[in-house]
């Protein structure tokens, strides 16, 4: 199962690359059902001018099109930053069965950093790993944020 969990990171990890060169926050996302990639997404607020366009969301939307339907039952969602409350949201409301992440979002982390929204009351509760192929995801982000801070000066 972890070579599993790496080699989809590692797509999610190319999606997040495919965020940076277009300007945005390098997170990429893969949603898998049955050992097979069913969705992608990747952060896209720059190029959308959307607050909502981050990589959880855009996979889940295309899951659900890909499922016919908006519950997303067997599948897991792979992501190399941790996911936001809003994205924690939509991952709750569309069923998602689990949850792998790589790097920790210690400002708006809402899967044990900040809060942790799967452990609460909530109608869903989605098996949580994290830490899959860690540094690596952590060093695209750190890469991106260098490379604005060094445009600036």
């Amino acid at each position: 199962m972890i070579y599993e969990d790496e080699a989809f990171m590692r797509e999610a990890l190319r999606l997040a690359e495919k965020a940076a060169a277009a300007g945005d926050v390098p997170v990429g996302a893969v949603i898998v059902k049955d050992g097979n990639i069913i969705a992608r997404g990747y952060n896209q607020r720059e190029a959308g001018h959307s607050a909502t366009a981050h990589a959880e969301l855009s996979a889940i939307e295309a899951a659900c099109r890909a499922a016919g339907s908006w519950r997303l039952h067997g599948c897991t969602l792979y992501v190399t930053l941790e996911p936001c409350p809003m994205c924690a949201g939509a991952i709750i409301n569309a069923r998602l069965d689990r949850v792998v992440y790589g790097a920790k979002d210690d400002k708006a982390g809402a899967c044990g950093s900040v809060v942790n929204l799967f452990e609460m009351g909530f109608n869903h509760r989605p098996i949580l790993k994290s830490g899959i192929l860690e540094e690596e995801c952590g060093t695209v982000l750190s890469r991106f944020f260098a490379a604005l801070r060094a445009k600036g000066k």
